[in-house]
């Protein structure tokens, strides 16, 4: 089973995607609410998947596209799928670059995150 960490500021937010994730079962293996807890529990969890949320309040200068940048560069082989708002257009094309493997835009449709994350995870 697929193993996915959260990574989003809003708790709201979380609960919404795990609730989203686990109906469809597969597993989430842990949540982090900002840039900084992302890059240590995925080093920690080693997830299959992050959903990463773009925009976080930066800790230590970290926000959501630095994060990835960070996990990609531990890991070369990480799947990031990125969870932005609309009009965040050019952050998620920096974040694409970065080498998230995709995007779904808030608020978000249970089955495009379901189809984001099976397309990503080859399911």
């Amino acid at each position: 089973m697929a193993k996915i960490l959260i990574v989003d500021d809003a708790l709201f937010m979380r609960k919404m995607l795990v609730d989203i994730i686990t109906k469809e079962g597969l597993e989430v293996c842990g949540e982090a609410e900002n840039g900084k807890d992302a890059i240590a529990k995925y080093q920690q969890l080693k997830p299959d998947l992050v959903t990463m949320d773009i925009v976080m309040p930066k800790i230590d200068d970290i926000d959501g596209i630095k994060a990835v940048k960070e996990i990609i560069r531990i890991d070369p082989q990480a799947k990031v799928v990125m969870v932005s708002a609309m009009g965040q257009h050019s952050l998620v094309v920096e974040a694409i670059q970065a080498g998230a493997k995709d995007f779904v835009t808030k608020p978000f449709q249970p089955s495009r995150v379901i189809e984001a994350l099976k397309r990503v995870l080859g399911l």
